[in-house]
């Protein structure tokens, strides 16, 4: 009895520090994009700054792809948790694909402000659509991080290693999925009404 409390415990202790360093990750990123809209909010004073740049429509596609990625992990996490592993699998992979799709969007959207004659780095470039590509690429970067452990989940789930009682890996996939796209959304928004 004693041993089986200590365990529990130990799990308990185990998954709430996870938590914990992945929140403070979460924070110290948040900081980081923080930063990057302020720097984007005091260089539209500038006189070379666009002021009818419009956000390519792939960016918009993205977002709905994004969103879905939440809501497919979101889906995988409640499967696990009744040991319905087809259905986790199905979400998790669909949740890769929606990942992949959301990058894929991204670079056609930057090929839609190319072909529109902006550019982001160069002589041809402007400051405007600079910080749109260092804000995005930044995402994106992180995103990639999102990718590589979804692969580790999925991996890790194949494995069996998930079920039930054991679900940490997907709950902290989930976490940092929700908040990859929570800051997306919070960019999306803040690029269309603070252009």
């Amino acid at each position: 009895m004693n041993m089986t409390m200590t365990q529990n415990e130990e799990k308990v202790k185990k998954e709430r520090s996870a938590k914990l360093i992945l929140l403070f990750a979460m924070v110290s990123m948040t900081m980081m994009f923080a930063g990057l809209t302020s720097a984007f909010v005091v260089s539209k004073s500038r006189a070379d700054w666009l002021k009818d740049f419009q956000l390519p429509t792939a960016f918009y596609w993205s977002t709905f792809v994004i969103l879905s990625c939440s809501l497919t992990f979101f889906l995988a996490k409640k499967a696990i948790k009744k040991d319905n592993y087809a259905q986790t699998t199905l979400m998790l992979l669909s949740t890769l694909f929606l990942g992949i799709l959301f990058v894929i969007l991204q670079f056609v959207g930057f090929g839609q402000i190319v072909a529109e004659g902006f550019y982001f780095t160069g002589p041809a470039s402007s400051i405007t659509t600079t910080f749109l590509y260092v804000v995005t690429v930044m995402h994106l970067l992180h995103l990639a991080g999102g990718i590589i452990s979804l692969l580790i989940i999925i991996y890790n789930h194949f494995k069996q290693k998930y079920n039930a009682s054991q679900t940490l890996g997907i709950e902290l996939g989930a976490m940092y999925w929700h908040f990859l796209d929570i800051l997306w959304v919070y960019i999306f928004l803040f690029l269309i009404f603070f252009k």
